[in-house]
Formats: structure tokens, C-alpha cells, sequence
């Protein structure tokens, strides 16, 4: 290169690589919103596999119940270690957490006596099931949103 020739033109590589950083946020943006109704959809699986796993417990508690008078536990914490009888009995191995709301415990579903009959979500987030896909649907069709998908135990009289 010679002292009196123009500069070669520069700057090409910066464009290419800010057309390329474009074309990547365009492809993020278009595959964000799939991975999160995907993450929604696996929540909402784990909702109905605990829940179930508490109506589960719940029933679990109540038949093995000494004697002739069946009680539901008053508390969620007695389905870990059932002290009625001599040794020690579980229904569950732990306490498990609301999987679509993890900030906020469970809502109890009590009987007549205070006792606990069932779980439910305090989510009033609408499922992406009900809309979308079919998760839900075999559970209980008329769900609109999570704090009305209930896990009762099965009281067998």
C-alpha cells in the first residue's frame, strides 16, 4: 500500500457480526414463548403427580386408621411420621411444594372436624392445559385456574 492510495474500507466484520447477534435474538425470540408454555406444561404435570401423591396419602392416613373411628390428619406433617401406632408410619417420604406457586404453601381442604381431606394450588394463573393441550383434562375439565384443580382423598366408608 502506497502513502497516496485510499484506506481499504473497514467495519465490514462489525456489520456481519451485528446482523448475525439480529438473526440470533430473532430465533430466541421466536423459540422464548415455545420453551416457556413448555416449562408451564411440565409444572402443571408436576401439580397433578403431587397432588395425586397427597389425595394418595391422605387416604393412606385415613385406612390406616386404629380402630373403628377413620381420621384424616390435622396436619399436612402427619402424613411424614404417623405416630398413632408402635412403630412409626409414613404415608409420604416428604412434604412436597406447590409446584405452579412455590412462594405460597398449599390450600387445605378441610372436613367438618378441621380435618385435612385434601390439597389444591393457591395459583389463580389460568392453565396453559385448558387452552392448549390436554394435561388437565383427565382430571377435571371444568378447571379455569389452578387454585380450582382440587386433590381430595377417597374416603372407602
Amino acid at each position: 500500500m502506497q502513502h497516496g492510495d485510499p484506506a481499504p474500507a473497514k467495519g465490514y466484520t462489525l456489520v456481519a457480526v451485528l446482523v448475525l447477534l439480529a438473526i440470533v435474538a430473532l430465533g430466541l425470540a421466536a423459540v422464548g414463548p415455545i420453551w416457556s408454555q413448555e416449562a408451564q406444561r411440565e409444572r402443571e404435570r408436576e401439580l397433578i403427580r403431587i397432588g395425586k401423591t397427597y389425595a394418595s396419602a391422605l387416604s393412606s392416613y385415613r385406612a390406616a386408621s386404629p380402630g373403628s373411628l377413620k381420621q384424616f390428619p390435622a396436619s399436612l406433617e402427619e402424613l411424614l411420621l404417623d405416630t398413632r401406632f408402635f412403630g412409626a408410619m409414613h404415608h409420604m417420604r416428604k412434604l412436597y411444594g406447590d409446584p405452579v406457586n412455590p412462594t405460597k404453601p398449599w390450600g387445605l381442604i378441610l372436613d367438618e372436624t378441621g380435618r385435612i381431606v385434601g390439597v389444591h394450588s393457591l395459583s389463580e394463573e389460568m392453565p396453559l392445559a385448558d387452552r392448549l393441550g390436554q394435561t388437565l383434562v383427565p382430571v377435571q375439565a371444568s378447571v379455569r385456574r389452578y387454585s380450582e384443580l382440587k386433590f381430595i382423598a377417597k374416603s372407602n366408608s
